[in-house]
């Protein structure tokens, strides 16, 4: 049976968000209304994400990883340093773009689209090791009611609007069992509000993937619909 995988999941929506959102700029026309505004946000709302994702591993997952596996660790506290440094690279020209004279509006994006392009490039190392060092390393000193706990205490932590906002980031970037199989789950976990826990968790699922999942559900697609 495969063990708990503390990272798989978030990462492959972490990956979906950084790839569309380094296709939407590059193809970005910054000449509608809003546009310089809207793109740097969404820069400097992926770098947010990404330092808070960082906070909650280094609060749920390294303390154990560096107790059992210090070699693996420090790996990942050196991917850090690299990270931050792109990080607030990308923070700089996010911030610049809105205010760019027009004149320099191509020259300005085009940085923009360059520094968000070393930043995925240098999260997807530290993705990679995570996944392939990290996570090994845990299996192999750890139990898998070690893991179970570590994933529970993360849970735990999480307000609900904050449990909803992390399902919608994520479940479209899943293959349609995991998906289901996460639906599943919040949706059982709220007795009396089933109805609602899967109209809220399926907003950013496209038309084909909630057919999909109301399929692998056993559910007419209207089922939301009548809580």
């Amino acid at each position: 049976m495969p063990r708990t995988d503390l990272y798989r999941n978030v990462h492959m929506g972490q990956r979906a968000r950084m790839f569309a959102l380094a296709a939407d700029l590059g193809a970005a026309d910054l000449d509608e209304p809003g546009a310089l505004t809207a793109h740097a946000e969404r820069c400097l709302a992926l770098t947010g994400e990404l330092r808070r994702h960082a906070d909650h591993e280094d609060t749920f997952i390294h303390p154990l990883l560096r107790e059992r596996a210090p070699a693996a660790a420090d790996a990942l506290d050196a991917e850090h340093v690299r990270l931050d440094a792109a990080f607030v690279a990308l923070d700089a020209r996010a911030r610049d773009l809105p205010a760019t004279p027009a004149d320099g509006l191509p020259e300005a994006r085009h940085e923009l689209y360059l520094a968000l392009n070393e930043m995925v490039s240098a999260y997807l190392v530290h993705l990679h090791a995570e996944e392939t060092v990290a996570m090994p390393a845990l299996w192999e000193h750890t139990t898998e009611d070690e893991l179970e706990a570590v994933f529970a205490a993360f849970q735990a932590s999480r307000t609900a609007d904050e449990t909803l906002a992390d399902l919608r980031a994520m479940l479209p970037a899943l293959p349609p069992p995991t998906r289901t199989a996460i639906v599943r789950g919040a949706v059982g976990a709220t007795p009396g509000e089933e109805h609602r826990t899967l109209a809220a968790v399926t907003t950013t699922l496209t038309p084909d993937q909630r057919r999909h999942l109301y399929a692998d559900l056993g559910l007419p697609e209207t089922w939301a619909l009548h809580g």
